[in-house]
């Protein structure tokens, strides 16, 4: 399942590298794809359907960023 999700905080291509490995590092993501442009919007495959709270706290390890749900 992809889903596509904003991510607020990141302004560089260290910052995706973080994030991309906090969020790769939970059991039911398989890969995440961070963009800089459009800035911090991020497409996560995942094996299973996720809230965004579940995510966000994968994310507060980092204590910078905040991610939201794209329709």
């Amino acid at each position: 399942m992809k889903k596509k999700f904003q991510i607020d905080g990141i302004s560089c291509g260290g910052c995706i590298m973080r994030v991309k490995k906090v969020l790769e590092a939970h059991e039911a993501i398989d890969e995440a794809k961070i963009f800089l442009s459009p800035k911090g919007v991020v497409k996560i495959n995942m094996n299973d359907n996720h809230s965004v709270n579940d995510l966000q706290k994968q994310l507060d390890q980092l204590d910078r960023y905040t991610i939201s749900e794209i329709e």
